[in-house]
Order: C-alpha cells, then sequence, then structure tokens
C-alpha cells in the first residue's frame, strides 16, 4: 500500500454542498436550454469572438439611423466632427437582442455609417467606453453584459477591447490583475489613464454590487486594484463618474439593491457624492483617497439612469433618470422618468435646473403609480407647477464666450409615457420626452442626446431619436431625428402584469446606468 498524500487538502462540508448544489443547477440549465434552443452562453460568446477574429476588411456602409436600443455606448471623436455610438440592447417583450455593432454619425453630413472592423468584440450592453486621440484616435472598451434571447442566461464580461481609429482595426488587450467580470460600471480617462469603479455582476442565481478601484495605464498597458484610503463610497453601479480639476474624479449617486430575506430585495437609489483625490507626495500614482463631499443648489430628485458629459473642465450636463416609488420591499407603487436638465458646478459642487431662452420648457411633475385592475395610467397623473425665474450667469467653453440661463428653482420637469406618444411634441418645443440611460454627448460646444428608455406599466418604450442643444446660445432643443413610436414592435407577455414589474437600475445601467 503506498502512503496516503499528506498534503491533501481537505473539502468542507459546505464546500461539498455547494458544489453539488452548483452541478445540480447546470444540468438542470443545460435541460433547459435545450428546450428553449439555446446553446451553452459562454460557447455563443466564443463562436462570435472566432468569426470576428476571422473578418480581413473593413465594411462601412452608409445607412438610416440604427436600430432601437437602450444601454449602448456614445463618444465624441476625439478630433473628428463625429459621434461613435457602440452596442446596446432592444427587448420586444419577449425577446432580447444585444448588439456589437458600431456606428459613426456624421455631425455635418447627418449621415450614420456602420463600420464592421476586423476583431471587433462581441455584441454588449452596459459596457463602457473612453476616447482619447492617441495614435489618430483609440476607443477603449471595457466590460459589459450579454444575455440570451430568452434572458435565460447571462454573461458578464472583464475584457479590454481598443479600436484604432486611424488603421480601422480592433486589438483585444490581454492585461492580468484587471476587474472582475461585470456590468454598469463607470470609466473616466484622466491621466493617460483608464480609472474603472464600481458595477454589477448577476448570474440570476446571486448577484454583487462593487465599489472597488481599478486603473489602466495606456503607456505601460498594466492594470492596478488600487486600495483607497478615506470615505468610500457604497458599493453601487450606474452612477456618475468625471474627471474633474486638478486631476481629481467625481461621483455622484447610483443604485444597488440587497436581499432582505429569501427572495426579496430591496434596492437603493443614492443620491450623495464623493470627490476621489491622489494622496499628496505620492509619486507612484497608485495612492488615492476618498472624500464626501456637500452639494449645494438645488439637488435633483432621486433617481438612476441619469445621464451625464463634460462641457467645461469644470462644468457638467445631466439629462433625465428613473425614480421607482416603492411601498413596501415587495410592492411597487409607481415609477417616474425624468426630462430635466442639470448643471453641476465641478468646482463648487453646485447644482443648478437649466432654463432655455427660446422655448417653454417643460415645468409638470408627472407621477404615475402602479395602475389598479381596470384603471387606465391616465387616471394616475398628478400635476405640480414649480417654475420660476433667476438671473444669468456667464460661463466660457472651448469656443469663447457664451451666456447660460439656469433656473435654480425647485422644479422636478417629468413626465409620463404618454408624453412620448405625442410625435409633434410642440407643447414641450422639442423638449426630449422623459427617458433613462440616453447617450449625451458633447462636441463643439452643441450637445446631443440620443435615445433610451421608458415605460409605461408592462410596456418599453426603446428611443432611437436624436437632439441636439447649442450650449452657447442655450434657446432650444432641436431635434435632428425624430421617433416614430408607432413603429416599435411590442409582443405582450401571457403572463400577469403582476409578474413583469420590473425594477429600473442604470446598470439596466439600471447603469445602468448601465
Amino acid at each position: 500500500m503506498g502512503k496516503k498524500e499528506k498534503n491533501k487538502k481537505k473539502v468542507s462540508g459546505s464546500v461539498k454542498t455547494a458544489l453539488k448544489t452548483e452541478k445540480k443547477l447546470s444540468a438542470k440549465q443545460k435541460k433547459e436550454l435545450a428546450a428553449l434552443g439555446e446553446d451553452d452562453i459562454a460557447k455563443v460568446i466564443a463562436d462570435i469572438e472566432k468569426e470576428e477574429a476571422r473578418r480581413q476588411r473593413v465594411v462601412e456602409v452608409e445607412i438610416d439611423p440604427p436600430s432601437r436600443r437602450v444601454n449602448f455606448t456614445i463618444t465624441a471623436h476625439p478630433f473628428k466632427d463625429e459621434i461613435i455610438m457602440l452596442g446596446g440592447e432592444f427587448f420586444d417583450g419577449q425577446k432580447t437582442v444585444v448588439y456589437g455593432d458600431m456606428f459613426f454619425y456624421n455631425l455635418n453630413k447627418r449621415q450614420w455609417t456602420v463600420v464592421k472592423a476586423p476583431g471587433a468584440p462581441p455584441p454588449r450592453c452596459g459596457h463602457q467606453t473612453i476616447a482619447v486621440p492617441s495614435q489618430k484616435g483609440e476607443l477603449w472598451v471595457f466590460g459589459g453584459e450579454f444575455s440570451s434571447p430568452s434572458e435565460s442566461q447571462f454573461y458578464h464580461y472583464k475584457d479590454l477591447w481598443l479600436y484604432h481609429m486611424g488603421d480601422k482595426k480592433w486589438e483585444k488587450v490581454v492585461a492580468p490583475g484587471g476587474p472582475t467580470a461585470r456590468s454598469g460600471h463607470r470609466m473616466v480617462y484622466a491621466k493617460k489613464q483608464i480609472f474603472v469603479f464600481g458595477g454589477f455582476h448577476d448570474n440570476l442565481r446571486d448577484y454583487k454590487y462593487y465599489n472597488d478601484l481599478y486603473i489602466f495605464n495606456l503607456e505601460t498597458y498594466k492594470w492596478n486594484k488600487i486600495d483607497t484610503t478615506g470615505n468610500c463610497p457604497t458599493p453601487r453601479s450606474g452612477c456618475v463618474m468625471l474627471p474633474i480639476p486638478e486631476g481629481k474624479i467625481l461621483v455622484y449617486g447610483g443604485y444597488n439593491k440587497e436581499r432582505i430575506k429569501k427572495d426579496v430585495d430591496k434596492g437603493e437609489v443614492h443620491t450623495d457624492m464623493f470627490v476621489l483625490s491622489p494622496e499628496k507626495n505620492d509619486s507612484t500614482g497608485l495612492k488615492w483617497k476618498w472624500a464626501l463631499v456637500k452639494q449645494t443648489g438645488v439637488k435633483p430628485s432621486p433617481r438612476c439612469g441619469i445621464s451625464a458629459t463634460l462641457v467645461q473642465p469644470n462644468l457638467a450636463y445631466l439629462f433625465g433618470g428613473v425614480f421607482d416609488e416603492e411601498d413596501d420591499e415587495e410592492e411597487l407603487r409607481g415609477t417616474s422618468f425624468y426630462n430635466d436638465m442639470m448643471t453641476l458646478d465641478l468646482d463648487l459642487y453646485r447644482w443648478q435646473s437649466v432654463k432655455l431662452s427660446g422655448a417653454r420648457n417643460p415645468t409638470s411633475r408627472s407621477r404615475r403609480r402602479k395602475p389598479k385592475e381596470g384603471e387606465s395610467m391616465d387616471e394616475n397623473t398628478e400635476e405640480m407647477d414649480t417654475s420660476s425665474e433667476v438671473e444669468p450667469m456667464v460661463l466660457t467653453d472651448e469656443d469663447g464666450i457664451f451666456t447660460v440661463t439656469v433656473d435654480s428653482s425647485t422644479s422636478i420637469p417629468v413626465a409620463g409615457i404618454s408624453d412620448l406618444k405625442v410625435e409633434e411634441s410642440e407643447a414641450k418645443e422639442n423638449w426630449p420626452s422623459p427617458r433613462m440611460n440616453a447617450g449625451l454627448c458633447f462636441k463643439h460646444g452643441i450637445l446631443y442626446l440620443y435615445g433610451g428608455m421608458a415605460e409605461d406599466g408592462s410596456r418599453q418604450y426603446t428611443l432611437n431619436d436624436l437632439h441636439s442643444l447649442d450650449c452657447r446660445k442655450l434657446d432650444e432643443w432641436r431635434t435632428v431625428i425624430k421617433d416614430d413610436l408607432s413603429s416599435q414592435v411590442w409582443i405582450e407577455s401571457s403572463s400577469s402584469d403582476s409578474d413583469e414589474d420590473t425594477t429600473s437600475e442604470e446598470d439596466d445601467d439600471h447603469d445602468d446606468d448601465e
């Protein structure tokens, strides 16, 4: 008889039980997937990536506006008069489609072009992108998620991709030590580094929200996990994250949920604000400190799925969002979608509500609770006029001096989904309808808002309209592309309405925010 292996590790009973449970669940899932006619999601993604790797040439085709989608990214080109849109998802009430296509929108010609380049990443939503001017332009992509059509499977990414704009080709950047798989995270560029914060992971059996911080150095191509000090934000996804002056980073809001008892989760929308600063006298660039900061001005009402973009180093614009009102941990009373616009002074952490000079702003608040049986959604609308006037203030942008009129009243311009059904929208002088997770970016003094999503009961309205606003004039929104909602396909589920309640998170954003 040979000697027993002395160094053999013992496995505890709880670990054995967990492994057996996982094996049973895996076998059960395989049977369910076979019944649905779906392959294992990891295999699907691997096959897509292999297929894209075989692509040899670039295909560019001018198209009509992209199909409806939400939880995509939209990014201003670092030097061309273009904006770049990547990925996203669409749900028709029965099936989910996750996209991997990339579009360039020429701001001067008002023309969309879909670009299929060699080595593209697999489809995803709830990811993040940043564009930098290095090497004729680079687009960096991290994370996100993919789901099967039936949403019986979810896959979260932890991959990092680089699109070389000059060469029109993709590169998968393999670097150890990066963030775990996630979506609904946030990502910014500062000091030739990419900062990744937060997000969540959900495999339908369990979920986790993050508040960790990673930095990827664009010169060394190395990840570093940062052990921060100070008052760190709690775990969250779908927050606002912006680079601010003096090499600092701001984080506002976000969403997370936690399990309070078996099969019962409770969501929380955050309204706190933090600033991440490099430690003094640190030469490594790896020592950072969080600080909770006091906000001034008229803070936005609690919400997630809000869109934000920088228009100056010390000024950001924010639009829209969503808030679910809960009677208790199991009942959803109603959902409010917003279409107000705010500025955030990144030096003073001061909020202002934007008022346009050439158009009548939306000034009503429409709160929609879940309708009772036999009751229509329109019977639930409550309106409140909260408009007021304030003094103008002068701000500076890259193109010179311009006057911005801001409204610091307590106006919370919210409207129900019925406003989306009004194609003409003259009542709001082309002001974009309420929505969450819209694409928002800034180029040459112009703010661009694309798409997003809103709900009416169990039905989702996924948008593909495009609006622009001249931040030097702030006179009125201009509708560049109208949305004909009557063309959207929606397949009613056979399940009861009570089974179709959804909790909106910015992941998706909903990242979140994505």
